[in-house]
């Protein structure tokens, strides 16, 4: 079962994730293009402009307005992409499986920083909880997705400390990584292949149309 899942299973993961990828940006592009609107307002400065003011932590009000927010959410998702990507574990497989590698975090490190994932998922589920705005327009659907984002780093806690069957936990663990990376571009976790394209337009809209800034 090990052996399918971080082979076969991870490969049809990887070419599932890729290619959605793919698929989803071309297709917004298209989109894009057919709507003469969007590509005419494009603007190089106000794009750049954007995109830095909102990649600064407390650089714009809406940031300044909720510090608690902001910090959580800087630091899980700055952990949730540096963190796996930088673990010295995945590296290795990467490494055995498509003969590439790069540096990596310590695992200390790394391991801080998934208690960092959990603990900024915490965070969100009690605010889809106790937040009377938020709670108004969660559904079922937020909570699974929240499930597949830090079911990854759940268990591959508990597996790197080897708080249960190690094996039992890693498959799981494996396969939890493999169902993230699937479901990246066919739901709402795909902000994270549109977030620059998305900060693009809305600069340019607001500094080239309606002189304003959108931070």
């Amino acid at each position: 079962m090990y052996e399918f899942v971080r082979g076969p299973l991870a490969l049809i993961a990887f070419i599932i994730f890729f290619a959605g990828s793919i698929y989803r940006i071309a297709y917004m592009l298209k989109g894009a293009k057919k709507d003469k609107i969007v590509f005419s307002h494009m603007s190089w400065k106000h794009s750049l402009a954007s995109l830095v003011h909102w990649l600064i932590p407390f650089n714009n009000q809406y940031m300044r307005r909720r510090p608690i927010f902001t910090v959580v959410t800087f630091a899980f998702h700055i952990c949730l992409v540096i963190g796996p990507l930088l673990l010295l574990g995945h590296v290795m497989l990467i490494q055995e499986s498509w003969n590439i590698s790069w540096w990596t975090l310590s695992e200390t490190l790394v391991d801080w920083m998934t208690v960092v994932v959990i603990a900024g998922a915490a965070f969100f589920l009690y605010r889809r909880l106790s937040d009377p705005v938020v709670k108004n327009v969660t559904d079922s659907s937020d909570y699974i997705l929240l499930a597949i984002t830090v079911l990854p780093f759940i268990t591959g806690f508990v597996a790197y400390h080897q708080l249960f069957a190690y094996k039992t936990m890693l498959i799981i663990h494996i396969l939890a990584g493999e169902i993230m990376l699937i479901a990246i571009p066919f739901t709402r976790l795909s902000h994270m292949l549109f977030f620059a394209f998305t900060r693009t337009y809305y600069g340019s809209e607001s500094g080239l149309v309606r002189h304003s800034k959108d931070w």
